[in-house]
């Protein structure tokens, strides 16, 4: 749901998952096909576990980070991980990159530069990811939704941002209660 002021979009988990699909379904009726699904970690670890399985191809994992600061809200320094995780050894062919946002699109701009330089296996790339914000400046080959006032998607797992043992457990024994 967005807010009135265009600022916030708060996301349940069944829209999180039907987004997921309808991302699935997009890239289905585009024909194209591919060998590999590379997520982004960790934003497009789950949309890329969804569409590895839909698809029945492997699943690559390549870890980013940049928004660290304020709780993660903050878009700091992007470092990109210098190994990719693959079942197949080295990622090659035809590679779907699946992150959740093009935000800036910084991110999916540097890992496109880099996988283009240091992969010359990969013998095409195209970009799927759940929304793109008005303020892109990157364009996926892939978007479910564009959000023109670049809202902050609060996802429906973030409560695990802040979540810490102690007080989960506090909090699972409490459910417990009659």
């Amino acid at each position: 749901m967005l807010t009135e002021d265009g600022k916030h979009l708060y996301v349940s988990h069944d829209e999180y998952r039907r987004l997921i699909e309808r991302l699935a379904l997009s890239v289905h009726e585009s024909g194209w096909k591919f060998d590999t699904v590379l997520c982004l970690a960790r934003g497009g670890m789950r949309p890329g576990d969804v569409l590895s399985r839909i698809f029945d191809v492997p699943l690559a994992i390549m870890s980013t980070s940049s928004y660290r600061e304020q709780a993660g809200k903050v878009q700091g320094h992007l470092d990109i991980a210098r190994y990719i995780t693959t079942p197949r050894g080295e990622i090659a062919g035809r590679v779907l990159l699946v992150d959740d946002l093009a935000d800036s699109g910084k991110t999916l701009e540097a890992v496109i530069r880099m996988l283009r330089n240091d992969y010359p296996p990969i013998t095409e790339l195209r970009s799927a990811v759940i929304w793109t914000k008005g303020v892109s400046q990157f364009q996926p080959d892939y978007s479910v939704e564009h959000l023109p006032s670049s809202p902050w998607i609060h996802q429906p797992f973030e409560i695990y941002d802040t979540l810490r043992p102690e007080t989960l457990a506090a909090r699972l024994q409490d459910s417990l209660l009659p």
